[in-house]
């Protein structure tokens, strides 16, 4: 289970630091794609292949499952952890991110997610208005 937030920075050639606390959890790497609310996604092999298999199932007749799965396949990319825990972020993922130098970094169960720090930032002040709604919506859900 991957939990926690941390702050890194990317280096000149784009590479970004995994937390020591998540790179047991990824072993020698994962699969990074682009995540929802800009943010990126770093799933560890297995998690990834079982999202996988769930989307495999969705109907290729439904235009919004095929768009989802295109979303999330077509930015995907193998990534593996070098000798300094660190992962190389391509470009085309970094713009989608806006990440360019600032990075936050925070784990969500069973995924990484990769944020620019602004949008994090922005994103946590945003959240923190509305978490009591949210709870409340939630509820009926048996959390």
């Amino acid at each position: 289970m991957f939990m926690g937030e941390y702050q890194h920075t990317l280096d000149a050639k784009g590479r970004l630091i995994v937390p020591a606390k998540f790179r047991e959890g990824l072993g020698v790497g994962g699969v990074l794609t682009r995540g929802l609310d800009n943010c990126l996604f770093l799933f560890p092999r297995e998690e990834w292949q079982a999202l996988e298999e769930k989307l495999k199932s969705l109907p290729l007749t439904k235009a919004g499952a095929r768009q989802f799965v295109r979303f999330l396949f077509s930015g995907a990319t193998d990534c593996e952890l070098d000798k300094q825990g660190r992962i190389a972020v391509p470009q085309n993922l970094r713009d989608y991110a806006e990440i360019e130098k600032e990075a936050v970094v925070i784990g969500v169960s069973n995924r990484v997610e990769i944020w620019s720090k602004a949008r994090w930032e922005s994103y946590i002040e945003e959240a923190e208005e509305s978490y009591e709604a949210i709870a409340e919506s939630i509820v009926d859900l048996g959390i």
